[in-house]
C-alpha cells in the first residue's frame, strides 16, 4: 500500500523531499551507525576473540598436518620395511630354489653313482660265480680224469703185475723208507 501512495504522490507531481534530522540525510545516519557498530565490537575484543580463533584453528590445522606428516613418514618406513622383507623373501627363495637344485643333483649323481656301483657289484657277483662253477666243474673233470686215470691205472696193474712183482715193489718201497 506504501507503495501505491508514493506512486500517486509522484503522478501527482508532488516532490518528495528525504528525511533530515540534524541537517543529515540517511547515507550520513547509516555511516554513523556503522562506525559506532564497529567501535563497539572493538572495544568489547572481538577482533582478538576472532584472532583467537583463527589462531586456535590454525594450531589445530598445524597439527593435524603434523600428525598426517608423521602418519606419511610411518607409512613410508613401513614401506621400506615391507620391500626390504620381501627383497630377503625373495632371496631367500632363490637360495632355497639353488639348494634344491643342488641337492637333486647330488641326489642323481648319487644315484647313477649307486646303480653304478651295483652293477659293478652284481657284474663282479657273476663273475665270481662263473669262475666258481668254472672251478667246480675243473674239480670235476680233474677228480674224474684222476678216478678214470686210478681206474686205468688199477686195470693196467692187474693185468702186468703179479704177485711176484708187487713183493719186488713192496721191498723197493721199505729199503727206500728205511734210508730216510
Amino acid at each position: 500500500m506504501a507503495n501505491f501512495i508514493i506512486i500517486l504522490s509522484e503522478a501527482a507531481g508532488e516532490a518528495h523531499a528525504a528525511p533530515k534530522a540534524f541537517g543529515m540525510d540517511a547515507t550520513v545516519w547509516v555511516s554513523i551507525a556503522m562506525l559506532v557498530f564497529l567501535g563497539i565490537l572493538i572495544w568489547k575484543g572481538v577482533p582478538k576473540m576472532i584472532g583467537a580463533m583463527l589462531d586456535k584453528r590454525i594450531a589445530e590445522i598445524s597439527k593435524q598436518l603434523n600428525e598426517a606428516e608423521q602418519l606419511r613418514l610411518d607409512a613410508e618406513s613401513l614401506k621400506a620395511e615391507y620391500e626390504a622383507k620381501l627383497a630377503d623373501a625373495a632371496k631367500e627363495a632363490d637360495e632355497m630354489r639353488t639348494r634344491a637344485d643342488a641337492e637333486a643333483e647330488a641326489l642323481v649323481a648319487k644315484a647313477k653313482a649307486d646303480a653304478t656301483a651295483l652293477i659293478a657289484r652284481r657284474k663282479q657277483m657273476a663273475e665270481e660265480r662263473i669262475a666258481a662253477a668254472e672251478a667246480g666243474a675243473l674239480v670235476e673233470v680233474r677228480t674224474a680224469a684222476a678216478k678214470a686215470a686210478t681206474e686205468a691205472a688199477a686195470a693196467l696193474i692187474a693185468a702186468k703185475h703179479d704177485a711176484a712183482a708187487d713183493k719186488a715193489l713192496v721191498d723197493q718201497a721199505i729199503a727206500a723208507v728205511a734210508k730216510s
